[in-house]
């Protein structure tokens, strides 16, 4: 069953190889889900949920033998669980995790995309949880905190994509979206959509020798191709959430429109429609689905291609939507919905050139010509001051640029104005392309980092430090 909106209440690679290569032997490379039939009933996550205030949990993570997509595997865990819990709360809560560590080398947690201090031991992703050991993670939220889908995964550098692939990734949901909704709307079935991916290597998810490119099983809320059911004329809230390692997902609803009403965690000054989604690795969306004409169609992610030297990710069907049952009387979609948040006519502090670039082989990235060194700061910006960022990227293939710690509003694309309605924490860079971009630094000081969310790019040194001081 779907909840409702209102609540319901720096070491090698081959060190995390060793530490979770499976004893089977690696078997031939799977085949790609393209048409099968359609699966077992969404299941949506289990939550944890604050209450009075306070969202108190344990989060174990450990490589256990679990469902993923209906057989058993070996694979990276929150709780015992290969898509794990929802974490939910609203602005201004305190969230306090007991983070158990059972993995080797080490770990650790990044709330992405939420506006909380980067500090210990709140969002401080340069920390190493060593096997063995429990950090308390301890977060105090702003009353201003915007609400919308989010997430959470291991940021452990530089082994985040083997970590997030093989499985260490989950959502989280800030409530009062509904505030913004015609009441009408206000206690509608959500779904979560959670786009996670995996490749296989025995009996295990792969999590050595990724291949961006290579044969994978996209699944939504670790399931092949669950049915999601609608009765023609309801209105659903679906939130949309590419929380795999490094692919894109270009996603259609044949027959539909996405409504969106949020991005990223943001809710939208003004709702717009969509045939398709472009989901660069780590974007969100929420978006509103109308129950057409009895009958099923497909969600599924088209092919896209991230440039000459890029990726090629093939069409694959994620899931089934059954329109039947009893229609419901239609209701009138939003248009204007969350105040805006602009920052363009903001003073500016200063402008900077942010460039991303790659060797010729691939295999080391950097940004403004330095690989990633968490003992060193490359940029640094004063607290409640706006800056323009110009984001060029000289490689022949696109990037998922993401800052932590504050959101920014994306202007401008290869030149051409852009007006997105909202602010976000990830935009994708074209190839041989340029961005630009304004962020406002508010409420919090401290180091901090923005990066591609390429994984695979990031471990290899896409990834830069920024420090926010007084």
């Amino acid at each position: 069953m779907g909840s409702r909106l209102t609540r319901r209440a720096a070491v090698p690679l081959l060190a995390l190889a060793t530490a979770l290569s499976s004893c089977s032997a690696p078997s031939p490379k799977p085949a790609v889900h393209r048409e099968v039939a359609p699966g077992a009933r969404l299941k949506d996550p289990p939550e944890l949920v604050s209450h009075n205030g306070l969202l108190r949990a344990r989060l174990v993570v450990q490589r256990r033998k679990v469902d993923v997509a209906g057989r058993k595997r070996w694979a990276l865990t929150y709780n015992d669980r290969y898509m794990p819990p929802t974490l939910r709360f609203r602005p201004g809560d305190k969230v306090e995790l007991d983070f158990v560590n059972r993995v080797r080398p080490y770990t650790n947690l990044h709330v992405h995309g939420l506006h909380v201090s980067p500090k210990a031991p709140a969002d401080d992703v340069l920390i190493h949880i060593g096997a063995g050991k429990t950090y308390h993670y301890r977060y105090r939220f702003p009353q201003a905190l915007k609400p919308g889908t989010y997430w959470y995964h291991s940021h452990a550098h530089p082994i985040s994509a083997p970590q997030v692939a093989g499985g260490l990734a989950g959502i989280i949901v800030v409530d009062g979206l509904e505030r913004y909704l015609p009441s009408a709307l206000r206690h509608i079935t959500e779904h979560t959509i959670a786009l996670k991916d995996f490749q296989v290597q025995g009996d295990a998810v792969k999590t050595e020798g990724l291949k961006i490119g290579a044969p994978t099983h996209r699944t939504v809320n670790g399931q092949l191709n669950p049915t999601i059911h609608i009765r023609p004329g309801e209105v659903q809230l679906w939130r949309l959430a590419n929380i795999s390692a490094n692919i894109y997902y270009k996603l259609r609803l044949r027959g539909y429109r996405f409504r969106v009403i949020g991005r990223d965690g943001f809710p939208v000054d003004r709702t717009f429609t969509r045939d398709t989604l472009l989901l660069a690795a780590a974007t969100r969306f929420d978006v509103l689905v109308t129950g057409g004409r009895p009958g099923r169609t497909v969600l599924e992610t088209l092919p896209y291609s991230t440039g000459p030297a890029g990726n090629q990710f093939p069409r694959a069907k994620l899931a089934t939507l059954v329109s039947s049952g009893k229609p419901v009387a239609r209701v009138a979609m939003p248009t204007t919905f969350a105040p805006p948040e602009d920052l363009s006519h903001l003073p500016l502090a200063r402008r900077r050139t942010v460039v991303f670039s790659e060797n010729k082989a691939g295999t080391e990235f950097y940004i403004n010509g330095r690989q990633f060194d968490p003992h060193r700061v490359d940029l640094r910006s004063k607290l409640n001051t706006t800056e323009e960022w110009t984001v060029v990227n000289t490689s022949n293939e696109e990037h998922s640029f993401h800052t932590h710690t504050n959101h920014f509003q994306l202007m401008s694309v290869n030149g051409v104005p852009h007006h997105g309605h909202s602010l976000q924490d990830i935009a994708n860079v074209p190839a041989k392309g340029r961005m630009v971009i304004r962020i406002r630094f508010t409420n919090y000081t401290g180091k901090t980092v923005l990066h591609c969310h390429i994984l695979n790019h990031e471990d290899a040194g896409m990834m830069a430090v920024l420090d926010i001081v007084k």
